[in-house]
């Protein structure tokens, strides 16, 4: 078997001598090093695709923390609306006032929305709390309630409560970019066991 000229780019690679199979033996032809599709990487048991990831992306971390910061704000919001509406009805009662028919009409009208802002805190406190401790074992329903509780907090900390809303307003829009991206797709969809 001669492979005729040195130069063929089919030939045996340069240095390597053609051995010569006896009689009767299949004619083999060796690969040479680095020609053809380049190997796939390792496939999970479990299904296609990449290696879900074994610790909480630090983004994901983030958006978390984050979460915990606007409970905390929540919080400190509550208690200054508890605080304005309580204060608010003791002076209504106040004799000095009780002739000042404007102020008892802005009371009178003020205390209970007062009372709903209270409330409303109250139970976006609770809920915020409640999605802040499922990044760890949440699955994609957590991370869409998530998204969905970010894009409303955004919006309400732009609309209703401008001056007290802007950092709840970008802590928001954040939690809802680390939660939404490739990172905190595959942390909320990755196999439980």
């Amino acid at each position: 078997m001669s492979f005729g000229d040195p130069n063929n780019p089919y030939g045996p690679p340069q240095g390597q001598q053609p051995q010569q199979q006896g009689y009767g033996y299949p004619q083999q032809q060796g690969q040479a090093p680095g020609y053809g599709y380049p190997q796939a990487p390792p496939v999970s048991p479990y299904g296609g695709g990449p290696a879900a990831p074994a610790t909480m992306p630090g983004s994901v971390s983030a958006a978390r923390v984050m979460l915990w910061v606007i409970v905390g704000l929540q919080v400190l919001g509550v208690a200054i609306f508890a605080f304005s509406a309580v204060a608010l009805n003791a002076a209504k009662d106040d004799e000095a006032l009780k002739d000042n028919t404007a102020f008892q009409d802005l009371v009178g009208d003020s205390t209970g929305v007062i009372w709903g802002y209270v409330v409303f805190g109250l139970a976006w406190l609770v809920f915020a709390a409640v999605l802040a401790t499922k990044f760890k074992n949440g699955g994609n329903g957590a991370r869409v309630t998530i998204l969905v509780f970010a894009i409303i907090t955004a919006v309400l900390g732009i609309y209703p409560f401008v001056i007290v809303g802007l950092v709840h307003t970008i802590l928001a829009v954040l939690v809802a970019v680390f939660v939404g991206n490739a990172a905190g797709k595959a942390w909320f969809n990755r196999p439980r066991y």
